[in-house]
């Protein structure tokens, strides 16, 4: 907001409603229906569940990113973190594996880091 020239001058960030997230779901769901094939949008999609606290579905979805994309290193990340959230612990251990595997081969050193960290917090809980 600009001011008269004695007073401060402020920039706020313009703030927009958060979408509900039962809308954001509907929206992603709606363009998998238009791009089923699409693994960024299976990505987004799990991300929702994952927001509203539906981890299964999550793990659904990032599965099927996975599958489109097999390569996709984030979706075997987010795979993980929805198994963890699931109490599926083993399972996503061996997520978080494959991802780091996946990271390493494709060189996504930020995606590494992150499931590394990921592991090491799951090998504290076992103790």
């Amino acid at each position: 907001m600009i001011r008269a020239a004695s007073d401060e001058v402020t920039a706020r960030p313009v703030q927009y409603p958060r979408m509900a997230e039962a809308d954001r779901i509907a929206e992603f769901k709606e363009v998998a229906e238009l791009m089923p094939d699409d693994p960024v949008v299976r990505f987004g999609l799990a991300g929702a569940y994952l927001d509203v606290g539906r981890p299964e579905n999550a793990a659904d979805e990032y599965r099927e990113a996975i599958r489109l994309k097999p390569d996709y290193s984030a979706a075997h990340r987010g795979l993980g973190r929805a198994l963890e959230r699931a109490g599926r612990i083993g399972e996503a251990r061996a997520a978080y594996q494959q991802g780091l595997e996946v990271a390493t081969r494709n060189g996504d050193l930020q995606t590494v880091k992150e499931i590394e960290v990921f592991l090491r917090r799951l090998e504290k809980a076992a103790g």
